[in-house]
């Protein structure tokens, strides 16, 4: 364990990877901390569905709060990308544009990327930090309640977000992205049956205010106090897949145990690049059960033992 770097590589700084960073620093093992900087939590606005915030808080400030806690206890953050994941004697290698690192033990916490609507990037960012484009029913449906909304999507993923949403508000508005629906009879009758209005598209986002958003599609212009995407997102598996991961043929995701462990030994994975309910509260959970799997793996080794400091005498 001594010849490398550090006991456990993280890369990735969201809330998975910052909270497995937090764990790891007291257990007393060296850590590296490596990220890119995307994290999807730092697009949050204001969350009010994460515990222990009753007024909200934002993504980033939140992020911010975990890397200084991480820190506090030692922890080395970095930001970069690592682009390159090698399998060595005794663990890992990482490189990225400055650096080079080994560890015993890798934490893939590179979370996914949500494929953005048609529009233009500016306007897609203003939106998004008013809360009229939001990505998450599930963290914010609360705020749309009663509301009128819009869901960029089609086929049986548009369908199921837009009757997810229908249980917050009773304007619903479908809109496909770049073409004319072509809905299963089984979704076209999903939203006849819960009264939800279908658009055919391309959509494209052309104004926002304060209080609302507009889309224009083939058949007019409609203006929404929330938008909601529905149109999947890319997974970052790359690295996992450069150290041979099994990643999953249907989901897309890396395939973990119940402790977080890839196939390949001294692999873990948590957060939004494994399946499972993508949300903070979630990955932080996972980020936890993580860290602790690989103390213990670590453990059965070579046993973690603190010995204590020395005073001078005299």
């Amino acid at each position: 364990m001594d010849e490398m770097d550090y006991d456990c590589l993280v890369i990735g700084g969201g809330p998975a990877g910052l909270t497995a960073a937090i764990y790891l620093t007291r257990f007393h093992l060296r850590l590296k901390v490596v990220d890119a900087g995307k994290s999807r939590a730092s697009w949050i606005p204001c969350t009010h569905n994460h515990a222990g915030f009753p007024g909200g808080i934002s993504g980033k400030e939140l992020l911010q709060r975990m890397r200084e806690q991480a820190q506090m206890y030692g922890a080395s953050i970095e930001t970069a990308r690592v682009t390159r994941l090698d399998r060595i004697e005794g663990g890992f290698q990482a490189e990225w544009g400055g650096g080079c690192v080994t560890a015993k033990t890798v934490l893939l916490a590179t979370g996914v990327t949500n494929r953005r609507p048609p529009m233009d990037e500016d306007l897609h960012d203003e939106a998004l930090s008013k809360g009229l484009i939001r990505y998450c029913p599930i963290c914010d449906g609360y705020e749309v309640t009663d509301k009128r909304v819009g869901v960029i999507g089609s086929g049986s993923h548009g369908v199921a977000e837009a009757v997810f949403l229908r249980g917050f508000t009773e304007d619903i508005t479908l809109i496909a992205p770049d073409k004319a629906h072509d809905l299963a009879l089984e979704d076209q009758e999903k939203l006849r049956q819960f009264g939800i209005t279908c658009v055919d598209g391309p959509a494209h986002a052309v104004a926002a205010t304060e209080a609302c958003i507009t889309i224009d599609t083939v058949e007019g212009h409609y203006t929404f106090d929330s938008v909601y995407p529905a149109l999947g997102s890319d997974t970052h598996t790359e690295l996992a897949e450069q150290v041979g991961a099994v990643i999953s043929d249907t989901t897309e995701c890396v395939v973990v145990d119940d402790h977080q462990r890839t196939s390949v030994p001294g692999f873990y994975a948590a957060g939004d690049v494994v399946i499972g309910l993508d949300q903070i509260s979630h990955a932080m959970g996972e980020g936890g059960v993580a860290a602790t799997t690989i103390r213990n793996d670590l453990a059965k080794e070579r046993p973690i033992v603190r010995e204590a400091l020395q005073k001078n005498v005299g």
